[in-house]
């Protein structure tokens, strides 16, 4: 066992947590929507108009704040008016990125917005720059969010929706220096602004825009970026996103369960890598804005590795084991210690794909060691991130993994601190002192399991949260942290 002292203090805030940081991502990829979050009316799996009841059940239960929609790569030849109105008569296509397989549009925006009443979150559409036009993404905004009389609104009414919906986030684009177009920054920065000119504010409705950001360590990219999205009149959007996910190697994404203590840390230490990306990103953007007025949008993360032997390599399927949770951990933990400038992040993605919170077969539905990270760190959202430093040894690897990763808040006068021991043989005791708040009582829960360890259709709770026991020893907490767990202390 090794013991390591933390320092928490209340009154140094950091950021806010915005409840976004939570976020989720769903595209019309593999058995994501399909088969996972929609089944269909005459489906005999229960579900609302379609929309499965226990999928819907399950991200209430951790508090899903947004997700985005419809992809990806998808979203950039998604044409909005190809998923209205009557299911018969909608506009079939080919899914080109992914596996080649029809698409049937019946689950468009109606459904979608449906989804998100239902499980009680922000939509954030994805809208079509790369193949689509001005005209075609100014309607579709219309279409969703205007209560006047016109001829876009008028549209919906007749596809029995008479009020218009709330949509808060607006993405122009996806990944518009790849599969969005291949685009040079500037060539993309300047359709951007012509896009999200004619993207208006209606009946009350106000965007929160979001820009293509860079992919990974593009400092270039954000450079252009925040050099072109300001006017005289102000900035132009609210926030520019960023694509990371966790590979070492693209050209060996590796098994998502098998792997050997090597392959772990190699992985770690690439999850850990966030935190710079994160930095030098928001150094760049503080140059160009530094009162925090643009924001960074994490809105694709996660873990990608080999898809299961026998499934269709196009759909991305993988397990989900407690190396995920680790990752989900670390990750989360980034993001709220620079919650300052990052205000939204979305896991890639919610259900059957990647990093998946959810994994379905037919009438089936478990629930991920990941899925129970984001239960752990649910209480973290609306909080105040405050200073958590705890210190710490390295287990290894090329990049040196720290053996803890932490973070803190204080939400209605409640310290929620988050915390996972990353190696996999020994223990970690850690002592906390709180400075600003005394501390009375403190109660916790934990995710702990051998690193291989997952659910399957045929053990579901085989990976779960139980309770955990931390106590209050001359006004500090203490807790023991077994090898390859994740908890959450809540004190008061």
């Amino acid at each position: 066992m090794r013991t390591f002292d933390m320092l928490i203090n209340t009154e140094d805030v950091i950021g806010h947590i915005n409840p976004e940081i939570y976020g989720h991502f769903s595209e019309h990829l593999g058995r994501c929507i399909y088969n996972g979050i929609y089944v269909g009316e005459d489906s005999p799996i229960p579900n609302t108009h379609g929309i499965r009841n226990d999928v819907v059940e399950a991200f209430r239960n951790i508090k899903m704040p947004v997700i985005r929609w419809p992809g990806g790569c998808f979203a950039d030849e998604y044409h909005w008016r190809d998923g209205i109105g009557e299911k018969a008569s909608r506009k079939k296509m080919i899914n080109t990125n992914w596996g080649g397989v029809t698409e049937d549009n019946s689950f468009g925006t109606h459904e979608f917005m449906e989804f998100c009443d239902l499980v009680g979150c922000e939509p954030y559409i994805s809208g079509n720059v790369g193949s689509g036009t001005v005209q075609e993404l100014s309607e579709w905004v219309e279409y969703i969010t205007s209560g006047n009389v016109s001829p876009a609104a008028d549209e919906r009414r007749q596809n029995g929706r008479e009020e218009p919906w709330k949509l808060k986030y607006l993405g122009i684009g996806n990944e518009n220096w790849g599969c969005g177009g291949n685009m040079s920054v500037d060539h993309y920065c300047s359709l951007y602004k012509q896009f999200q000119t004619f993207c208006k504010d209606h009946s009350g409705n106000h965007l929160y825009k979001i820009a293509c950001g860079p992919s990974g360590s593009d400092y270039d990219w954000t450079e252009g970026m925040m050099k072109g999205l300001k006017t005289p009149a102000g900035w132009t959007a609210k926030g520019i996103s960023l694509h990371f996910y966790s590979v070492p190697d693209w050209n060996n994404k590796g098994s998502a369960l098998e792997f050997d203590e090597n392959e772990y840390l190699e992985l770690l230490g690439t999850v850990n890598f966030t935190d710079e990306l994160i930095t030098r990103h928001s150094q760049i953007m503080d140059r160009y804005d530094p009162k925090g007025e643009v924001a960074l949008i994490v809105d694709e993360w996660g873990t990608w590795f080999d898809v299961e032997p026998g499934t269709n390599p196009g759909f991305l399927y993988q397990q989900n084991t407690m190396r995920d949770a680790i990752v989900a951990a670390i990750s989360l933990n980034i993001f709220n210690r620079h919650s300052e400038r990052v205000k939204m992040a979305n896991i890639a993605q919610a259900v059957n794909v990647l990093q998946a919170l959810i994994l379905t077969e037919g009438e089936k539905m478990i629930k991920t060691p990941t899925y129970h990270v984001f239960d752990l760190f649910k209480e973290h959202q609306n909080g105040d991130a405050v200073y958590c430093c705890c210190q710490n040894e390295n287990i290894g690897g090329k990049k040196d993994v720290p053996m803890i990763t932490s973070s803190a808040s204080v939400k209605d006068g409640v310290l929620t601190i988050t915390a996972g021991n990353c190696s996999l043989a020994e223990s970690a005791d850690i002592t906390c002192s709180v400075h600003g708040m005394e501390i009375g009582t403190v109660s916790g829960r934990i995710l702990t399991n051998e690193v291989h360890a997952h659910n399957d259709f045929d053990a579901p709770d085989n990976v779960k949260i139980i309770p955990f026991t931390a106590a209050v020893r001359d006004g500090k907490i203490s807790m023991k942290l077994p090898p390859c767990s994740v908890v959450e202390v809540s004190a008061r």
